[in-house]
This record gives structure tokens, C-alpha cells and sequence, in this order.
């Protein structure tokens, strides 16, 4: 047996045996022993996704009750990868969970479901088949569904979002399965082998194209089928979104970059412009939405359509340009890749620290939190790099990859097609667009909940939690800046899949042979650090040359006599960019003034109400929903209970189907 069918093993055994920790254990030691067990499932799908990376030609198969039907995966670099994706986040998730699951997040179902959602997202990369890929993509989206719902007795908002969550899912699986059936019916095998040695072409290989490309960005969270994401990442347990964010939503790339460069490697230009279609408007709209939410969950949710965007951009522009000279399209496969890992590191530590958050100030309301910078350091710290990878500043990984999407664009050989020609400054000018309001969104999010003084009383008696919830938070953090400090050891893995594209200068430096660039980031801080002193030093100087006079003014120009009422909120942080883009936002604003008796002109409270809902769910989804609502109350008028009118309908029934088969 091979490290990697071994691996496959344990993590089999790992996941029945959390699933009986979980149904056996105590109250007490349930958080305890299924965290460290899945913990362990997580350490196996790391070694399956390392042995699959290293080249391990290897798969298994393994039979069924079924005649003809069998099970089987395969390691390839490409599943290797995102299998070590999903073990890593898996690993530091559960010693999270171990302090932080409590109440229904931390029963016996509820853990259950978890062990089950973690071995579904490792296996899902390795499927060799169509079968074991649905099934796999099926575990892990029941397994996700139940821990959405495991607050439902405690929040209606989870019982809609759990709804919302099931319909999108199997939306997607059923798309998938269409798109797989076409290209199953063309290469006659279920294999994707197979179906990648056919070769498809025509109307059959765009329509299964179109297929696999909206089930996949369904799962992934793109515009305008992102309507789930924003209402399940908030009511998730906060370990779990980590998850669902950082890995879940990554299976859906995976099946995209899949489609697009094993399954239909060869197609049309149109292909390459519906993914860009899909992408450019799900990373402005999501970074539009993040930058005014003031819910934290839900402002990394929408932050998540953003990365993915992004992430699809780079691979639309990789199809684009795959006819093009100079290697572009690899490397902006290789940022692709990039961006994939980094979004991983930065979106699980944010999820994480956004869990602490609420696990000590029952908050996730930005304009009520505030001043956690004293009570809670650890989360501060953790929360502060997560915020720094998502606003792709270095050093971190999403500075790395963000470079690397900009170096494709920026070589990218436009001179001989028009087409790319025109494309090439909008997608320039959406990826510079995002990484600016990016930088708008994770300053506010961490300055309000952070800095400044605490607006609500929950804020105010905020503490660290638990040792392993300050332990993975640290870790997740630390895997923030190592991917940005030390790209090379990153750079070797993405040229185990696309050899060529990067290469590594040591441990800190990276490269682009095909476009004839590199970068070495800790030089590059050394540099900024080097410029940026003597003004530090300049200024320090003159501000202690300068005497100090003390000034006990009555108002003291905000600085004596504050209140949190004083201070900014998330609200009016964001208030300039709700009004530059109000047509896209459609924001709703209430304001309340109550008069001080019967004066017409002295105030008495003055309350100010503002909320931003999802346009597309408003004027898309809402109008679908209520007519499904109707034609369900019509269809309820026709089951009336007569077994004269049921047996008409089986009659009618049957003498459809004589009339089909006869002719």
C-alpha cells in the first residue's frame, strides 16, 4: 500500500471514528474528542494532498454493491492541492472548534455533520470518476447544510438562510450532473480520463460548458448566483464558515479550472469572455457590499464573492490568451493558483477572529464593538494580518498573488487581437478598482471593531478565549505572512502544476520566467522601511523639541470628554461610498427626529436608519420566489382530494406516453 492509498485509508477511518466520538461522547468531552479527531483527518488529507503533489502516480478503486459501478480516486497535482488546502484549514478549524462550538454547534449532530463536511471537501479534489465525484460533492454539501442549520432554534434568519443555502446547492449539483452527463454520453465512459481523451467539440461540448461553468460558480459564490453566500456564512458557527469559506467555495474553482483545462482544454473565444462575464461583476459587486456592510460575517462573505472573482478573472484571462506568445496564460493560471492559496489563509483567519469576536461580545455589529484592541490582543494581532492579506499589502500572500494577476495583465500580448485588446484596461481597471476599495473595507473593519472605544457593554468586557482558539488564530495568522515573506516554498508548488510559469529565488524570492519578472518582497519592506525612516525619525525629533503645554479646555476639540458617540461607525465610514455608487447599492435611509415639546425647531432624539440590500436578490430571486409561490397555490387547488380527478390524471398520463412511444 502506497503513502497515498494509506492516507486515503486513515482518512476513511478518521472520519467514522469522529463521527462515533461525536454520537458516544459526553457534553463535556465531545468539543474535545471529535476536534482532535477530525484535527487528525485534517493532518491525513494533508499528507494525501502532499503525496498526490509530489507525483505520486497512484490511485484506488474500490468496488461496490451496485453491478458495474465502483468508487474511484486519483492523485493529481492539481486535487492534491486543494485536498492540502482543505486538510490545513481542517486542521486549524477544529482546534478552533474545540473552544469555541458550544450549544447546538456543539452537538452530537452538529459534530457529526462536521466530520462528515471535512472528509466530503478532501475527497472531492481526488474524484477519478463522475460518480465518486458527486458523491463526494453530495456529502460535502449535506454535510455543510446541517451545520448552517444548527443555530435554526435559536434565529429565524438561520432557518432562511438554510433554505436558501439547500435550494442554490442542489441547483448546483444538478447542473453539474447535466454537464457531466454530456460528456459522459460523448466519450462513453464516466471516467474523466476518458472524457478528457474525446476531445468534445460543438454544440454539445459549449452547452456542457455552460453547464459545468454555472453549477461550479454557483458553489463558488459568483454574480448573480452568490444569493447564498452572504446569509450562510453569517449564521454558520464561525469555525465552520472559516471552512466553507476558505475551502467550500474553493471546489467550486477547482471544478472550473478542471472544465477548463482537462475536460475542455479546446474552445471558443465566447468561453473565455461568459467566465470574465461571471467574474469582473462578482469582484466589484461583492467589494461594493463588503465595503458598506456592518455585519462582519457578512461583510467577509461578500469580500469572498470578491476573491473568487478575481480568482475567475485570472483564469478567464488564461483562456483568453492561451493562443497568445510569451506564456501569459500560464502565468495568470499561476496567479489563479495563487490567489486561491492565499484567499484560504487570509479568509479562515478573518472567519476565526470574527468568531472570537462574537464568541466573547455576542456582537457582530461593527458600529456596536470597538476598543477589543486592550481586551483581546491575540484576536487583535490575528485579525489585523487577515485584514492585511485581504487587502493585498505586503507581506502577505495576497500581495504575492495580486502581483502576479497584475503581471499577467500587464504582459499580456494585446497587438494581434483586438478583442484582447479592449479587454485587457477593464480588467486591469476592476482589479485595480477592488484592491482600493479592498483597502477601504478591511481599514474599517479593523479600526471600528478594534480601535477606539467600545460602543456597547459587550465590547466593553470582551476576552480572549480559549487556548486553542488563540492557538489556531495564531497559526492561521502566521500562514498569512510565511505565504507572503517566503514565496518560494509556494512557487514550488505551483510549478508542480504548471511547470514553468514560477520558479523560486531561495525561500523569499519568486519569479515570472515567462514574462521576465520577479520580486523579492522582504527586500522590497527592507526598502520601504529604509525610505520611510529618517521622516519617522525627523518628525519624532521636532515632535520632542516642541514643549508640551497642557490645555484643560471645556470641549477639549473631541480629545477630552469623548463618548463612543464621538467616534465613527461602520455606517459612516462607508457613508461617501453609498452615495458615490447609490444606483448600485439602492440604499434605503429612515430618519426619525422626535421635537422637544412643542417646539418646532429644538430636537429632542434624532435616530438615523440606513440599510443596503442585495439588488439582485431583490429585483432577481425575490420575483422568481413569488412566482413559484403561485403556481404552488394553484397546483395546490388541483390536489383537491378526488380520486375521480387523480385517476384522469394517470389516464391522461398513460395515453401521453402510448402517443409518444407509438410515434
Amino acid at each position: 500500500m502506497t503513502s497515498f492509498q494509506g492516507a486515503l485509508w486513515a482518512q476513511l477511518a478518521l472520519a467514522l471514528l469522529a463521527v462515533l466520538a461525536a454520537m458516544g461522547a459526553g457534553d463535556r468531552r465531545r468539543n474535545l474528542a471529535v476536534g482532535l479527531t477530525t484535527a487528525g483527518l485534517g493532518v491525513a488529507g494533508c499528507i494525501t494532498g502532499f503525496a498526490a503533489l509530489a507525483g505520486a502516480d497512484d490511485a484506488l478503486r474500490v468496488d461496490t454493491a451496485l453491478p458495474g459501478l465502483s468508487l474511484g480516486v486519483w492523485a493529481t497535482p492539481l486535487g492534491g492541492l486543494f485536498t492540502l488546502l482543505a486538510g490545513c484549514v481542517a486542521v486549524v478549524a477544529s482546534l478552533y472548534g474545540i473552544g469555541y462550538a458550544h450549544g447546538p454547534a456543539a452537538s452530537r449532530t452538529a459534530w457529526s455533520a462536521y466530520a462528515v463536511f471535512v472528509l466530503g471537501l478532501q475527497l472531492v479534489p481526488l474524484a477519478a470518476d463522475v460518480f465518486t465525484f458527486l458523491l463526494a460533492w453530495e456529502v460535502m454539501a449535506v454535510g455543510s447544510t446541517v451545520l448552517v442549520l444548527a443555530e435554526h432554534r435559536l434565529r429565524a434568519t438561520v432557518r432562511q438562510a438554510g433554505l436558501w443555502y439547500a435550494v442554490m446547492t442542489h441547483l448546483s449539483f444538478l447542473l453539474i450532473a447535466a454537464g457531466f452527463g454530456i460528456l459522459a454520453q460523448r466519450a462513453g465512459s464516466v471516467q474523466f480520463s476518458a472524457m478528457a481523451a474525446a476531445h468534445p467539440s460543438g454544440m454539445s461540448a459549449s452547452v456542457a460548458f455552460v453547464l459545468l461553468v454555472l453549477g461550479f460558480g454557483a458553489k463558488a459564490g459568483v454574480v448573480p448566483l452568490h444569493v447564498w453566500l452572504p446569509r450562510a456564512h453569517p449564521e454558520a458557527p464561525s469555525h465552520v464558515s472559516a471552512l466553507m469559506s476558505a475551502v467550500m467555495v474553493k471546489m467550486g474553482v477547482f471544478g472550473i479550472i478542471v472544465t477548463t483545462t482537462l475536460l475542455l482544454p479546446e474552445g471558443p473565444t465566447w468561453w473565455a469572455l461568459l467566465l470574465l462575464a461571471l467574474a469582473l461583476p462578482s469582484a466589484v459587486y461583492g467589494i461594493l457590499h463588503a465595503a458598506v456592510a456592518s455585519d462582519l460575517k457578512r461583510l467577509l462573505a461578500y469580500s469572498t464573492t470578491e476573491n473568487v472573482g478575481l480568482i475567475l478573472a485570472a483564469v478567464g484571462l488564461a483562456q483568453l490568451t492561451k493562443d497568445s506568445a510569451g506564456g501569459v496564460a500560464s502565468t495568470a493560471m499561476a496567479a489563479a493558483l495563487l490567489l486561491t492559496i492565499s484567499h484560504a489563509a487570509f479568509k479562515a483567519v478573518l472567519f476565526l477572529a470574527a468568531g472570537s469576536i462574537l464568541h466573547a461580545t455576542g456582537e457582530r455589529d461593527l458600529d456596536r464593538l470597538g476598543g477589543l484592541a486592550r481586551q483581546m490582543p491575540v484576536t487583535t494581532i490575528a485579525f489585523g494580518i487577515g485584514a492585511l492579506g485581504a487587502a493585498a499589502l505586503p507581506v502577505t500572500g495576497g500581495f504575492i498573488a495580486e502581483w502576479v494577476l497584475l503581471q499577467s495583465l500587464i504582459h499580456a500580448d494585446a497587438r494581434t487581437d483586438r478583442l484582447t485588446t479592449a479587454l485587457l484596461p477593464a480588467v486591469m481597471g476592476v482589479v485595480a478598482l477592488t484592491a482600493g476599495l479592498a483597502l477601504l473595507t478591511f481599514t474599517k473593519a479593523f479600526g471600528i471593531a478594534t480601535l477606539a472605544r467600545p460602543r456597547s457593554l459587550g465590547a466593553q468586557t470582551a476576552h480572549e478565549g480559549p487556548a486553542t482558539m488563540r492557538i489556531a488564530l495564531l497559526a492561521m495568522a502566521a500562514s498569512v505572512v510565511a505565504l507572503g515573506a517566503a514565496p518560494g516554498a509556494t512557487a514550488g508548488v505551483v510549478d508542480r502544476i504548471i511547470p514553468g510559469a514560477v520558479a523560486s529565488h531561495g525561500v523569499a524570492g519568486i519569479s515570472l520566467p515567462t514574462v521576465g519578472a520577479s520580486l523579492d518582497p522582504i527586500a522590497l519592506t527592507l526598502l520601504a522601511i529604509v525610505l520611510s525612516l529618517p521622516i519617522v525619525v525627523i518628525v519624532v525629533l521636532l515632535a520632542m523639541r516642541a514643549p508640551r503645554v497642557h490645555v484643560d479646555l471645556g470641549w477639549g476639540c473631541g480629545g477630552v470628554r469623548t463618548s463612543p458617540r464621538m467616534q465613527y461607525t461602520a455606517t459612516s465610514y462607508a457613508e461617501p461610498l453609498v452615495r458615490i455608487f447609490g444606483d448600485a447599492l439602492a440604499p434605503t435611509r429612515d430618519v426619525e427626529v422626535t421635537q422637544a415639546g412643542d417646539s418646532a425647531h429644538a430636537i429632542e432624539a434624532m435616530s438615523f436608519n440606513q440599510r443596503v440590500s442585495d439588488v439582485i436578490e431583490d429585483r432577481v430571486y425575490r420575483p422568481v420566489v413569488w412566482m413559484l409561490k403561485a403556481l404552488g397555490d394553484v397546483a395546490r387547488r388541483i390536489q383537491n382530494g378526488s380520486i375521480h380527478r387523480y385517476v384522469a390524471f394517470s389516464f391522461a398520463a398513460l395515453v401521453a406516453v402510448l402517443v409518444g412511444v407509438l410515434r
